[in-house]
This record gives structure tokens, sequence and C-alpha cells, in this order.
């Protein structure tokens, strides 16, 4: 099988899984969907957010891609528990970012940030349980990350009023494990580390989802590209600002192709 590895999520944000997968497998080619035209997902409900999933997934089929994943954590909320799409091995984030958190917590204490609709779905505090029926779960929202993300406000002085305001009831009870339950979050890390501390673990979706999709590939004899690598990322709308984030995002590693597509 030398078909690439497909990844979607609702905008840029998951480019920093896809980044993080293309250093870990150099060898790989990947498809990246970025449903760019319909962000965010995070304020719609479960039955539209299925819908668009399927029409990703459905399109992925047909870049031939041998696995995907599921970035986008809303996404995988309603997409939870399925480990195939027509035949092809489905990876979300839910789990392997709670067992992670669970890994790396000292006293069984996890914060979860996300989306409205991650945090309405209560998908991670229900995985966490699972893991560990004695953990202490706080869930909160934090709807304008995505926008503030995608609008490229790093290290800005407006992204960290907004943390400061998400993260008060974190802060006052001293939760030190913290999941990005969301791939936009990452990119603004240095902003939530300058409000959390340093001393606080963010638990990422890319780095965890490295070694589950080594052990995918593994469990499905999903054997390694022999063909020369190849980066492709679609989008469903493009703007020559969105199109200088996702350089941006993916620095220095190159996207050979970037392109609109329509779904």
């Amino acid at each position: 099988m030398n078909g690439s590895i497909g990844i979607f999520d609702s905008g840029l944000g998951g480019l920093t899984v896809l980044k993080v997968l293309a250093e870990r497998f150099p060898q790989e080619s990947f498809c990246y969907l970025g449903d760019i035209a319909r962000l965010p997902y995070g304020n719609k409900s479960p039955e539209t957010i299925r819908r668009y999933g399927l029409q990703i997934l459905q399109f992925l089929k047909q870049q031939n891609v041998k696995a995907i994943i599921i970035a986008c954590n809303s996404a995988s909320t309603v997409f939870l528990g399925e480990n195939d799409f027509e035949g092809i091995p489905l990876l979300n984030v839910i789990e392997p970012g709670a067992e992670a958190a669970i890994n790396v917590s000292k006293d069984a204490k996890v914060a979860v940030l996300g989306t409205a609709a991650t945090i309405r779905s209560h998908a991670y505090r229900d995985t966490l349980k699972k893991l560990n029926p004695s953990v202490e779960v706080i869930e909160q929202a934090c709807p304008l990350f995505v926008p503030i993300v995608e609008e490229g406000m790093v290290n800005d002085p407006i992204t960290e009023l907004v943390a400061k305001k998400y993260l008060k009831e974190i802060l006052v009870k001293d939760f030190k494990t913290i999941i990005l339950g969301c791939t936009h979050y990452p990119v603004i890390k240095s902003d939530l580390k300058n409000v959390l501390g340093p001393t606080v673990s963010l638990v990422e979706s890319g780095e965890v989802l490295a070694q589950k999709l080594q052990q995918l590939m593994s469990q499905n004899n999903i054997t390694p590209s022999n063909t020369p690598r190849r980066i492709r990322v679609c989008i469903t709308d493009l703007t020559d600002h969105f199109e200088r984030l996702a350089h941006h995002l993916m620095s220095p590693i190159e996207i050979e192709s970037l392109e609109r597509v329509v779904l």
C-alpha cells in the first residue's frame, strides 16, 4: 500500500499535527484537508459536524489514503469508537490525548481545554474516567482561541488576556496537567505557558498521535511508502492570509502542494 496518510481538521490548526507526523515519518506522504470555508466546527451541532466529517472522509478516500487521522477534536467526538471508514483505518485524537494525560499527571487532576462542541460532548472527561475513575477533571470551553489562531495572533497581549479569563478556575485549583483539546491551541502554547506558568504539562495532539499512528500501521499491516514523499494541503477556502499562515505553521517543512478543493 503506497497511498498517503490522510489528516483532516476544521481549519489550519491540524497543521500542528501534520508537522509533527511529517517529522516523525519522513518516508510517508500526507494529504491534509482543512475545512476553512465552514470553520469553526466548535459551535455547531454534532449532526452538522458528522455530516461535514463524512464528506471529508469520502474526499480523503478518493485521494487513495491508507489511513486517516481525525485531527479535529470536535469531529473526533462524533466519530469516537469508530475504527475505520469503509475499510480505511481511522485514528481520533480523544483517546490518545486522554491516555497521555493520565500517564503524565502526578496528582490525578486533569484540565481539558476545547471548543464548545468538544466540551459539551464530555468525550475527554468520560474517556479519562474510564482510564482512571478517581481522576478529577475540569473542562473549559475556549471558543475564542480558534479565531485567534486563524488570525495569527501569537505572542499577543490580547491572546493572554483571553487566556487569563478562560484559565481562571484551572489556576485557582492548581491543575498541572492540561489537555490542549483542539489542534489550534499548540500554536498559542507560549501564550498559555505565560498564563499557566512553567511547571504545567501541556498535552498536545501531534506528539501522542505519532505514537498511535506507528501502532495503527503495525496492527493493520500498513507498509511504509516506497514512493517519493509528497505533502499536499487542501483547504476549502484559499486566501493570501491562509496561504501565509499554512506555510508559517509548517516551517521549516515545505508544503509541496497547497490547493483549494470543493467537497
